[in-house]
């Protein structure tokens, strides 16, 4: 999602839906309108992932992260990684445009803040490990929480320092942290990790392997002793760990851990890192939904991850990080919390309506008498609509819709190829080749061309659920599709999400 864009000033951008002071009350205080716990979930352990776009999938359709690259040193070698600290054009970990010292990240939060009213965490993710390079991301988060209080803090780590920092966490109010597990075999572990530093020492093979993993389990139990939430990420490396997946799922969620996000290597020759050099290949996208697949009924899955840069900003999929280099930065930012209270409001109003559609859908798809899934891809700017050109995107969400409900089954990204005026031939193939296996194509518009195209290819496409909620679009053209029910569907579903219309980016 891409909020309108609302100039304030020269030089000055603020992101901001234009309907934001909507549903403002008097007081500022936030409301949840009646919006409670999902069934089975600890009431307390939901508020606090609530507006957090990484820990809760919800989320992540109203509200943004930023990270601050502070943490440059690192204190291990991962075969897939290969940090670079002057890099605009890839989009993985580890990467970042600039690096920043403490003030210089407290200007950047302090304007994006002030910005862009989603905001609701900031996070030390690299370019190295936050706890290795432990001064430099402690002094950030408390200049931060002087100026900020209400942000949420969330450090990401390898977890090789973690257990000297967790106390500190604590104190600081972190309460979300990210470890990095690969393997909880050191066996596994010495093909994916070279060397490690440990205690003034290099460590190599097994002894690095072995000393890793003891400390990302201490780290992991410590965390949970102290009621800090954990997100685990580890990424499928085929050949070396996907089948061992299943094992660390198992370990991780032994020790506390809240949600497990399982990635694909990205693995690219151009990238220098010694995967990409020796051609270790990535994951397809049906071997990584499979593995999703086989641990999801284990705990919390994440399954919208987008592998973002150590400098990234804005919501998941949206980078807006270009904007707010340190070059364009005010010398003395002015935080305005009053958009982001506005904001909130607008937000806490947009998801009550939207989960209202979506209990509907659920009961219309569950109604159907048929056998058949679909797998179905959206364009989406975000707020949880169907609001995006087939062109103009960059990534699309998929979904899977059965008699048994409908579930998010993951993104795909792929390159924009209507370029103002004109299409990129190239790119509009790779975009076909990305929609393999899908069903059905919900944009907001498309042209009679690359509707063709894509017939060719399998695909139906349709723009007749432009700006409709994207479960009650879903459920409605299922019905329709199987048990022709087009008008009772429709006009159950789909006019019920008109009434908040979310802007689009101007």
């Amino acid at each position: 999602m891409t909020p309108a864009k609302m100039n304030e000033g020269p030089n000055k951008t603020v992101y901001t839906p234009a309907c934001v002071n909507l549903y403002a009350g008097a007081s500022g205080q936030s409301h949840t309108y009646g919006r409670s716990a999902p069934d089975g979930a600890d009431p307390a352990v939901w508020k606090r992932v609530d507006d957090h776009p990484c820990f809760s999938e919800d989320a992540h359709s109203y509200f943004a992260r930023m990270h601050v690259a502070v943490a440059p040193a690192c204190n291990i070698q991962c075969n897939y990684c290969n940090r670079k600290y002057d890099c605009a054009n890839e989009s993985r970990p580890g990467v970042t445009s600039e690096r920043l010292n403490p003030d210089q990240a407290l200007r950047k939060v302090m304007t994006v803040a002030s910005a862009l009213p989603q905001l609701s965490v900031l996070g030390i993710a690299g370019p190295g490990d936050a706890c290795y390079d432990w001064n430099r991301t402690k002094t950030t988060l408390e200049l931060v929480a002087k100026e900020i209080p209400d942000i949420k803090f969330c450090v990401s780590t390898n977890g090789l320092a973690l257990p000297d920092h967790v106390e500190e966490l604590a104190e600081l109010n972190v309460d979300h942290v990210t470890i990095t597990i690969n393997m909880v075999d050191p066996n596994v572990g010495a093909k994916i990790y070279p060397w490690i530093f440990f205690k003034d020492r290099r460590l190599t093979g097994i002894e690095a392997a072995s000393t890793l993993h003891e400390r990302q389990m201490l780290g992991l139990e410590m965390l949970t002793e102290r009621g800090i939430l954990t997100k685990i990420n580890s990424i499928l490396i085929p050949g070396v760990n996907d089948e061992h997946l299943i094992e660390v799922n198992r370990s991780v969620r032994d020790r506390g851990a809240f949600i497990h996000n399982v990635t694909p290597l990205i693995s690219d020759h151009s990238h220098g890192t010694y995967y990409g050099l020796t051609g270790q290949r990535g994951p397809t996208a049906l071997e990584l939904s499979l593995l999703q697949d086989r641990i999801k009924g284990r705990g919390t899955l994440m399954r919208h991850c987008r592998q973002c840069r150590a400098d990234a900003v804005g919501l998941l999929g949206v980078d807006l990080a270009r904007e707010f280099t340190t070059g364009e930065l005010p010398l003395a930012p002015a935080y305005d919390p009053a958009k982001r209270l506005a904001y909130r409001e607008f937000v806490e109003r947009a998801r009550c309506e939207r989960l209202a559609s979506r209990k509907e859908a659920l009961k219309v798809v569950r109604s159907v008498v048929s056998d058949r899934s679909l797998l179905v891809a959206v364009t989406t700017k975000g707020g949880g609509r169907i609001n995006e050109h087939f062109g103009h995107g960059s990534e699309f969400q998929i979904y899977e819709v059965s008699p048994s409900g409908i579930s998010r089954a993951g993104h795909r990204k792929v390159e924009q190829f209507c370029l103002g005026g004109w299409c990129d031939n190239a790119a509009f193939n790779s975009t076909v080749v990305a929609l393999n296996g899908v069903d059905l194509l919900l944009c907001a518009k498309i042209g009679d061309t690359p509707k063709k195209r894509l017939a060719d290819a399998g695909v139906r496409a349709t723009e007749a659920y432009a700006y409709d909620y994207i479960e009650a679009a879903i459920g409605a053209f299922y019905a329709a599709e199987f048990e022709n029910k087009t008008a009772v569907a429709k006009s159950h579903l789909a006019n019920m999400t008109r009434s908040l219309k979310w802007p689009s980016r101007s």
